[in-house]
C-alpha cells in the first residue's frame, strides 16, 4: 500500500514538472491552430458557397486540405516538446500502448479541450454572425453506423502516428508530420458527408460547446477512442513488438 501511495505521488510530481507544463502548454497551442484551421475552414466553405456549401464537392476538398495543413503543422511545432498529439484519441492510444501514464494524459486532455473550445470562440467572437459548424452525421446513418466509421478512420490515424513516431525507424524529421496530416485529409475526403470526418473528440467538443450542440457528441468520442486504442495495441504488440514486454519501463509520459 505504501508502495503504490509513493508510485502515485511520484506521478503526480512528474505531471505537473517543469518539462510536464511545457508540454501541456504545446498540446494547448497545436491544438488550438489545428482547430482554428479546420473548424475556420469549414466556416468559410460555408460562406463562400451558400446555398451549395454541402452539396459541392470543391467544398469538401478545401476542408479536407485544410485539415490536413493544419494537422501537420500542429504536430510538427509541438512533437519534440509534448509529442505532438492534438488530440485526445492520440492520447489515450499512447496511454493503451503503455508509452503515456494515465495521470500524465488527463492534463493533456484537458490542455486540448481548452485549446479547442478557445479557437472555436475566436471564431464565432471574430465573425460576428456566423456559427461555428459542428459535426454531425448523415440523415441515412444510425449513431451506431457513424461511431464505427469515426472508429476505423481514427484507427488509421492513429496507426500512422505510430508509425511516423517510431524511433526504431530514425528520426521523425518532417515527414511525420507530413504524413499525419496526409492520412487526416484522406479521411475526411472518405468520410466527411458521412460521419464529418472528425477523429478528434477535442474538436467535435469544442465546437459542440460554442454552438451549444451536443447532438449525436458521443459518436466523437466512443468510436475514435476505441479506434485509437486498437491503434496502440497493435502496432506495439502484433505489428512492431517492442523487445521490452514491461510497458512500464517505457513511459515517459512527454516525448511520445
Amino acid at each position: 500500500m505504501v508502495s503504490s501511495s509513493t508510485s502515485f505521488a511520484a506521478r503526480i510530481h512528474e505531471s505537473i514538472a517543469p518539462n510536464a507544463l511545457r508540454a501541456y502548454l504545446a498540446e494547448f497551442i497545436s491544438t488550438f491552430i489545428f482547430v482554428l484551421s479546420a473548424a475556420g475552414s469549414s466556416m468559410s466553405s460555408r460562406k463562400l458557397m451558400l446555398p451549395d456549401a454541402k452539396s459541392d464537392p470543391s467544398s469538401l476538398v478545401a476542408i479536407a486540405m485544410a485539415n490536413a495543413f493544419g494537422l501537420a503543422t500542429a504536430v510538427y511545432i509541438s512533437v519534440n516538446i509534448s509529442g505532438g498529439h492534438a488530440n485526445p484519441a492520440v492520447t489515450f492510444g499512447k496511454v493503451v500502448g503503455c508509452h503515456m501514464q494515465f495521470v500524465t494524459a488527463i492534463f493533456y486532455w484537458t490542455s486540448q479541450i481548452l485549446g479547442s473550445i478557445t479557437a472555436c470562440l475566436l471564431l464565432k467572437i471574430t465573425t460576428v454572425e456566423h456559427n461555428v459548424m459542428t459535426h454531425a452525421i448523415a440523415e441515412e446513418m444510425t449513431g451506431f453506423g457513424a461511431s464505427i466509421l469515426e472508429g476505423f478512420l481514427t484507427f488509421g490515424l492513429v496507426y500512422t502516428v505510430y508509425a511516423a513516431g517510431d524511433p526504431r525507424h530514425g528520426p521523425i524529421g518532417s515527414i511525420g508530420p507530413i504524413a499525419i496530416g496526409l492520412v487526416a485529409g484522406a479521411n475526411v475526403l472518405a468520410a466527411g458527408p458521412f460521419s464529418g470526418g472528425s477523429m478528434n473528440p477535442a474538436y467535435s467538443f469544442g465546437s459542440a460547446i460554442v454552438a451549444g450542440s451536443f447532438r449525436n457528441q458521443a459518436v466523437y468520442w466512443v468510436g475514435p477512442m476505441f479506434g485509437a486504442a486498437v491503434a496502440g495495441i497493435l502496432y506495439d504488440n502484433v505489428v512492431f513488438p517492442l523487445r521490452d514486454p514491461d510497458c512500464l519501463t517505457r513511459a515517459d509520459g512527454f516525448r511520445v
